[in-house]
């Protein structure tokens, strides 16, 4: 009986690493399918935001295109026709259809 409980107590001890290797490889996995490409997509925006200018024809969130005529650290004036402008959040932005030409071109 002292010998099946002796080994038994020296199998119970067992690696660490394999009770947290799975755990360590699920987190892995999670953070190269989920996490990463959201950070990507995330970073990309940010960078779509502050790369706007006055001229540029963009899209909204609501699906609203207009011409940017105004631009702040927050806020957005669009011109939608000729006589309509609308104010938006700059994060209400969804794309730049076209960008306005930079005064290095012109």
């Amino acid at each position: 009986m002292t010998t099946f409980l002796a080994d038994n107590a020296g199998a119970g001890g067992g690696n660490i690493w394999t009770m947290v290797g799975p755990f360590i490889l699920m987190f892995a996995v999670f953070y190269f399918l989920l996490i990463r490409p959201q950070q990507k997509k995330q970073k990309a925006r940010t960078a779509l935001l502050n790369q706007l200018k006055k001229g540029d024809k963009i899209s909204t969130i609501g699906g609203l295109h207009g011409t940017i005529v105004e631009l702040t650290d927050d806020i957005v004036v669009l011109r939608v026709n000729d006589t309509t402008k609308l104010t938006f959040e700059r994060s209400a932005i969804n794309s730049v259809i076209s960008s306005a030409p930079s005064a290095a071109t012109e």
